[in-house]
């Protein structure tokens, strides 16, 4: 390993002779002089080689992966796609002789940074982190919640105390002792699974950052590799933590107070007593399902929508306004709904997922849509304001402000980049520090809403009633047009690229297949479905949230 203030040139190593590295090449493995990467470059053998800098090396020089065979110590040199396994050339003929898709590993690498298993490491990742980040947020929650007990119980002793006489002073001292130790015990565990879980979720971001500098600077065999070396890895990680999520417990502390205090005897041993259930956390961890993560295994859209169902989680009508009219609407990291108030009220609204008005969050103006971009940032739309914001999800503090020429309505975000509604009847396509990358001409000119996945735009065109599907470059892939859609308005799109489409005059919610083939009506205004306005899946908990103009609420999970 080359040390930390210079890399040495390998060649002129091999000469004896001490050089500083200015480049690195990825597939030899050393650094290379100005002289010798000159050389490297004009050999026709090595011409196709990756040369980095020295600076891009550093980021994935301790990415530790194995080009040898471990049992035979020979060079990977097969991949046998049965088994998902790479071979060198003693384990061809010893393990894998019956095989018939055991390819040379130069056929397999070929795409291994647009691979699905680098892509479902990816994924893996983030959900895992993602899962980690929403388990720390409620292992603080709780022990903010045990903190609240403890002072409620403590309020009630000392509420009790004062109607008693002085001769309870040391029974009243010895019950508050018990109900601090056994607070501190029952903390001390949170706190030990808490430490846990941040030094996962350490150990998740240094694995995200490695694998987005493996993607970018590692050669094809090292991305092919280390894909699955890292996929290994991470599912042992996930194994433990969901392990240790099964065996956390939450607490609650209650007092029982002895009948013979409340009539002041002079007979009474103790205080009371200190009494602790013991339940399941409310904890989740949702699958990335990186066990899926091999080449030709990665088919989410093959799920048939005949058998999606939505099973009620909550409905609720939120605080009445003098104005109310919802227009977008999602599912906050922290799990608390985020609502837009297209009035001059100019307003968001947040909720607990349990239906409770958490508060207003004044903003620029009308806001129109609005949208997740990760842990903790969202992005608003306001409409003719023409300007749309990032904020943070905790704070609500304006991060960005991004002005366009025309209205910005719809918005959703993908892979780093947003999607807005303009004009109603471009999309622009903006990075997350508002430079325009493309405008995209769809094939409507009455658009208001958008969503989007890895590969697709989704929108609704209000006027000819018909829901759009189009490739990221603007290419329509189909449009559907039915009696059941008279002026469909907002879109949000699943796992598996399956559309959910709310009608503001049928009342309708209906669920469109990926390839646009088949469609299904999920919901009608029998179902409490009237005048909606906009609708939301969250992907992590495979929530649909339903909000009409008035502020009703409704809440699914997909089934």
């Amino acid at each position: 390993m080359a040390s930390e203030k210079h890399v040495p040139c390998g060649p002129c190593m091999f000469d004896d002779v001490t050089k500083n590295a200015g480049k690195w090449c990825t597939n030899c493995e050393e650094g290379l002089c100005e002289d010798c990467g000159n050389s490297h470059r004009k050999s026709k053998i090595l011409r196709n080689h990756k040369v980095i800098s020295i600076d891009d090396y550093r980021k994935i020089e301790n990415i530790s992966i194995s080009q040898f065979c471990e049992h035979h110590g020979e060079n990977f040199e097969w991949f046998c796609k049965s088994h998902d396994e790479v071979l060198c050339v003693v384990c061809v003929p010893s393990k894998h002789k019956a095989c018939s898709e055991v390819i040379p590993i130069s056929v397999a690498l070929s795409n291994a940074r647009q691979s699905t298993a680098l892509s479902d490491l990816e994924d893996a990742i983030e959900t895992t982190l993602l899962n980690v980040t929403k388990c720390i947020i409620n292992r603080e929650s709780a022990t903010n919640d045990l903190e609240k007990q403890e002072l409620t119980v403590k309020n009630m002793i000392l509420e009790t105390r004062t109607k008693v006489n002085l001769h309870l002073d040391k029974l009243e001292e010895k019950l508050l002792r018990e109900l601090r130790e056994t607070a501190d015990s029952c903390k001390s565990k949170y706190n030990i699974f808490l430490k846990n879980l941040k030094s996962m979720e350490e150990m998740l971001n240094n694995l995200r950052e490695q694998t987005r500098h493996m993607k970018q600077f590692s050669s094809d065999i090292q991305v092919f590799l280390g894909t699955r070396q890292i996929n290994r890895r991470i599912n042992n990680e996930i194994e433990s933590i969901k392990s240790e999520i099964c065996a956390t417990k939450d607490y609650e502390f209650k007092v029982s107070m002895h009948s013979i205090i409340t009539d002041l005897s002079n007979n009474v041993e103790e205080f009371g007593q200190i009494k602790v259930s013991e339940f399941d956390a409310k904890l989740y961890f949702t699958d990335p399902k990186i066990d899926q993560a091999q080449i030709g295994i990665n088919d989410k859209t093959s799920r048939n929508i005949s058998n999606i169902k939505l099973h009620p989680i909550k409905t609720f009508q939120m605080q009445n306004m003098k104005e109310m009219n919802i227009t977008g609407c999602i599912i906050l990291p922290n799990g608390n709904l985020c609502m837009a108030c297209n009035t001059s009220a100019n307003i968001l609204i947040e909720y607990s997922g349990a239906g409770q008005h958490i508060r207003n969050i004044p903003v620029y103006s009308k806001p129109y849509d609005i949208a997740v971009i990760d842990l903790s940032r969202i992005v608003v739309t306001y409409g003719d304001a023409a300007i749309l914001e990032i904020m943070n999800n905790s704070t609500f503090k304006v991060e960005k402000i991004i002005r366009l020429q025309n209205s910005c309505m719809g918005v959703s975000h993908e892979n780093g980049r947003l999607y807005v509604v303009s004009g109603y009847d471009t999309v622009h396509v903006l990075d997350l520090s508002g430079t325009q990358l493309k405008i995209l001409k769809i094939a409507s000119n009455t658009v208001l809403h958008i969503t989007t996945s890895k590969d697709k735009i989704y929108y609704t065109d209000y006027k000819s009633n018909k829901v759009h599907c189009c490739s990221l470059n603007g290419e329509e892939l189909w449009q559907l047009h039915c009696d059941c859609l008279r002026i469909p308005t907002c879109v949000t799109v699943d796992n598996y690229n399956n559309a959910y489409v709310v009608d503001y005059i049928s009342n309708n919610l209906i669920i469109i297949q990926h390839d646009g083939k088949e469609n299904k009506t999920l919901l009608t205004k029998s179902d409490g479905l009237y005048c909606s306005n906009a609708i939301f899946y969250d992907k992590h908990t495979r929530t649909l949230l339903i909000c009409n103009e008035k502020g009703f609420v409704m809440m699914y999970k997909l089934v």
